[in-house]
């Protein structure tokens, strides 16, 4: 049964992009309201400290070539807040794909207001991808010609950029990644797959319900102009200092015409819950565990996805804004 899934999930990808597998899949968080750099390099220096994150995604588990992602981020200010910078390195896995990043994000943060409590930030990453993808693991009925036989990947540059607006209450950012890799010429290594452009919109708000108790919606909002568009539906409410609980659910919609595309392809839809908590002032960590709604719900163990984060010199939490998480 496990061989059949990892079967349709190719053919899902190869029907979804005609050409082959041509096209790098960004990973898809569920706690992406806690990892904006991944999404946005605008978003560095957002938390006004040093601090360190990282996250382990493991989706669908249980199947065989599930997605596995793997990153760390590095983030700080500088010139009295108006710099934001951010040092992100990541590594996916999905199926025999092996790719892994590195980005030196910089984000100049335009005050709003005079205090800088409102903040509108444009933000650049600068870095390198290594493409690669693992012969050994493909197995099709009928090998290709050139199929490889071992690892094949090859390094390319690349750079992301985005914008994103802050202020006590509300967020909204927009980015995009691949701006150079996606024009490299990587055709001579015939399976690596080529990255395409991943667009990002997302939003947020902080909306007090008490002395005590916050609830913050959000959504992000992710186009390749290759495959569905995904949207994800976020909710979770804060209580005290300490913990966050909530969920999200996440769907295909459509936003444009995609001829390219079968007419009955089916929505992934996925739901799932969450939960941070602040150990102590600068240590975080949080917990997510996902399930597929549709064809998958009854042939994977879920999604986990574990979160961690350290702040240095960490001030006293302000519960009226979200940047402190």
């Amino acid at each position: 049964m496990k061989k059949l899934i990892l079967l349709i999930i190719t053919t899902m990808i190869s029907l979804l992009f005609p050409k082959g597998v041509v096209a790098q899949q960004d990973a898809q968080l569920s706690q992406y309201v806690f990892n904006g750099i991944y999404v946005n390099p605008a978003y560095a220096g957002y938390r006004e400290q040093l601090n360190v994150n990282a996250f382990y995604h493991n989706q669908w588990t249980g199947i065989k070539g599930a997605p596995q992602t793997l990153s760390l981020v590095v983030d700080a200010i500088a010139n009295n807040g108006n710099v934001g910078l951010a040092l992100q390195v990541s590594s996916d896995r999905i199926g025999a794909q092996r790719n892994t990043a590195a980005y030196a994000n910089y984000a100049y943060r335009i005050r709003i207001k005079g205090d800088g409590s409102s903040r509108l930030a444009l933000g650049v990453g600068i870095g390198v991808v290594q493409l690669g993808i693992d012969g050994a693991l493909l197995n099709p009925n009928i090998p290709e010609p050139d199929q490889p036989s071992g690892m094949q990947h090859t390094i390319v540059p690349d750079a992301r950029a985005g914008v994103y607006y802050s202020d006590n209450r509300f967020f909204a950012g927009f980015s995009v990644d691949n701006l150079i890799a996606q024009y490299l010429d990587v055709d001579r290594f015939a399976f690596v797959p080529q990255p395409k452009p991943h667009y990002y919109l997302s939003a947020g708000l902080m909306l007090p319900l008490s002395d005590n108790i916050q609830v913050k919606p959000s959504f992000l909002l992710k186009d390749d102009r290759g495959g569905p568009t995904s949207l994800d539906l976020s909710t979770f409410l804060v209580l005290g200092e300490r913990l966050w609980v909530g969920g999200s659910y996440r769907t295909g919609v459509k936003l444009y015409n995609k001829s390219y595309l079968l007419k009955d392809l089916t929505s992934r839809n996925s739901a799932a819950a969450a939960v941070q908590v602040f150990a102590d002032q600068n240590f975080r960590i949080g917990y997510a565990y996902g399930f597929s709604v549709g064809s998958l719900k009854t042939n994977s163990g879920g999604t986990h996805e574990i979160s961690v984060g350290y702040f240095f010199d960490k001030k006293e939490i302000r519960m009226l804004s979200p940047r402190n998480f």
